[in-house]
């Protein structure tokens, strides 16, 4: 790994509203993108749905968190076994940038860059409408991005629900009140 690999591993805001959080994978960066944007490698990590590339096309996310790891571990109250959201790509530069709302109160972005021979994934999510929003999203991207890591180099992630529970806790001391 290189000097990157140190960097903050938790979300940062950099806008009161916006979260921002990054990962090292192993190239190509045509690798990366794949997991981005083909929704069999996606489901692996994050969810599934099929994607029209180009802007403006609708889609719909398909999660299935309890899939993503094995054990899934335990799945907090209020949480069911599969969501679904309709969302729209908003930009897209193949394989360097991909942006999509987030239903109709957000929207997320997915920048790739070299590193060596590593790729630095850094996802924004933006207009994240308040704190306890907030906290539930930094979990879950953190989480979706550990599963993608551990995905990408071939190891087995932690259980899914377990690690998102942990680290809801971590975020709500981490993130302003």
């Amino acid at each position: 790994m290189t000097k990157l690999a140190t960097f903050e591993a938790y979300g940062a805001l950099i806008e009161p509203a916006t979260l921002k959080i990054e990962r090292l994978l192993p190239g190509p960066i045509e690798r990366v993108w794949a997991y981005l944007t083909q929704s069999e490698l996606r489901r692996q990590w994050l969810a599934s749905g099929p994607m029209e590339m180009k802007v403006g096309a609708p889609f719909e996310l398909v999660w299935r968190n309890n899939e993503l790891t094995n054990p899934p571990g335990q799945r907090p109250a209020g949480f069911s076994d599969e969501h679904r959201m309709e969302s729209q790509i908003t930009e897209l530069d193949p394989p360097h940038k991909l942006a999509f709302a987030w239903g109709k109160t957000g929207g997320v972005s997915f920048e790739l860059k070299m590193a060596g021979d590593e790729v630095l994934l850094t996802v924004i999510h933006r207009r994240i409408t308040d704190r306890a929003t907030m906290l539930m999203i930094g979990a879950g991207w953190h989480m979706h991005l550990d599963v993608l890591v551990a995905r990408a180099t071939g190891k087995e992630p932690e259980p899914y629900w377990d690690g998102w529970s942990r680290l809801r806790q971590e975020y709500d001391r981490r993130l302003p009140a």
